[in-house]
């Protein structure tokens, strides 16, 4: 049976500070192998380090509006998008789905997508491609393997948290969105999951580890629900 998995794949993984090669190598072998078992995979990319730069620069030289910054930072997440579409390119959609509410016909093995518009994280669209695909869960590649009680950069006893409950990080995260907000799951994305009843994945970037997730084997990592 045909399966359909949405990844939210962040943009600090693609470019930490610069393009991250040697990941994407493994991370198109590992989804090359995943979709010749006879599955899909949807693949939204975020801006990440790429976004702030342009956001933060720009914030120096003008008073910007808000929508101004989320504009840059959406972009960011397409030019990722159109990096990642070519890891693929024998088995991938050629369009790159910006609106998330879309009904796309997708016949191929890969989809990419990137953000929409202003208001909101690429892991709202996510969600909501989940969604319109009715796959319940959402599974996010992050430069942490696990959601932690504290911040863990600078707190050597931070533990991670294996299970949380949408409410409890909710209250970790809070309900505003702010463009370049690095947060593990995005507030706005946070809440719409919540109300949807779609479960996300918070995972690290061992491979091996998002092998195990893919396969429904045990794996590294939080799971909010």
């Amino acid at each position: 049976m045909e399966k359909i998995v949405v990844i939210s794949l962040g943009g600090s993984i693609i470019v930490p500070d610069k393009i991250n090669v040697e990941f994407l190598k493994g991370f198109k072998k590992l989804i090359n192998d995943f979709v010749e078992k006879g599955n899909k995979v949807i693949i939204v990319c975020g801006g990440g380090k790429t976004a702030r730069l342009y956001q933060n620069a720009a914030s120096k030289i003008s008073n910007l509006r808000i929508d101004d910054i989320d504009w840059m930072g959406i972009h960011a997440t397409r030019l990722n998008a159109q990096l990642i579409k070519t890891l693929f390119l024998d088995i991938v959609d050629e369009r790159i789905i910006h609106n998330p509410n879309e009904k796309v016909d997708f016949k191929e093995k890969v989809l990419i997508a990137a953000g929409w518009k202003p208001g909101w994280s690429t892991d709202y669209d996510a969600v909501r491609l989940a969604n319109n695909f009715k796959v319940k869960t959402v599974i996010n590649i992050s430069d942490v393997s696990y959601i932690y009680d504290k911040e863990p950069k600078n707190n050597h006893d931070a533990s991670p948290i294996k299970n949380i409950s949408w409410g409890n990080f909710r209250k970790m995260v809070g309900d505003e969105w702010d463009p370049g907000l690095n947060v593990p799951f995005g507030p706005i994305a946070s809440k719409e999951a919540e109300n949807l009843e779609i479960k996300a994945i918070i995972i690290g970037t061992d491979l091996e580890n998002l092998k195990n997730c893919l396969e429904g084997k045990d794996f590294k990592g939080t799971i909010i629900n």
